[in-house]
């Protein structure tokens, strides 16, 4: 495994994450449910959904070098428009999307059912979400499928972990769209880096 690698996925995941859906869901659920029941079954369908995407971020990286290089600074280009335009509405539809969560979230249970319910929300929610898509493009960009895997999945935890930890608080002092406009830039950096290297030109990147 690759640690660089790992670390570029969790510092680029984590804010794109942080003040998104994940956390929502994470934090409501978490009202629901115990926390550990809430951490157990999200971080299940983390796992899942980072095991997919790195799987397509594979088989793109078997194409010709420039072929994914093109891919990988396309899926980056659209993460980094989606997010500057997501930052823009972000804190005020963030109660809108927190209601919208709570009323998914009708279903008591406990012990491994509670789990399995978690699961199921935040994996229908989180499906084809732009971090998946992300983390298709670093795996295809970096052909280092378990190392992106890693980061990913650790980035993703680390949110559910802090939503369901103390997730009100963070809310109230970080602003939504100051952290998505961040992670847009982070990823907007990436995407002109990588089509550097598709055309030819030197780059950090190599």
């Amino acid at each position: 495994m690759d640690l660089g690698v790992a670390l570029t996925a969790f510092a680029l995941i984590l804010p794109a994450e942080l003040p998104d859906k994940t956390f929502l869901a994470t934090m409501v659920l978490s009202t629901r449910y115990r926390g550990r029941e809430v951490w157990a079954g999200v971080a299940a369908a983390f796992a899942v959904q980072c095991l997919i995407a790195v799987t397509a971020g594979r088989l793109v990286a078997l194409l010709p070098e420039r072929a994914v290089l093109v891919a990988s600074a396309t899926l980056f280009t659209l993460g980094a428009v989606l997010l500057l335009r997501s930052a823009a509405h972000a804190d005020a539809g963030q109660q809108t999307e927190e209601r919208e969560l709570a009323a998914l979230v009708t279903r008591a249970a406990s012990g491994w059912r509670a789990s399995l319910v978690c699961f199921g929300v935040l994996f229908a929610a989180e499906w084809g979400d732009l971090s998946q898509l992300l983390t298709a493009g670093l795996a295809a960009r970096y052909a280092n499928p378990v190392s992106v895997f890693v980061g990913a999945w650790t980035a993703l935890v680390t949110v559910a972990a802090v939503a369901v930890l103390v997730g009100r608080t963070v809310l109230r002092y970080a602003r939504p769209a100051l952290v998505r406009g961040l992670a847009g830039g982070l990823f907007g950096a990436l995407a002109v880096l990588t089509w550097l290297a598709a055309l030819g030109v030197a780059s950090p990147l190599g």
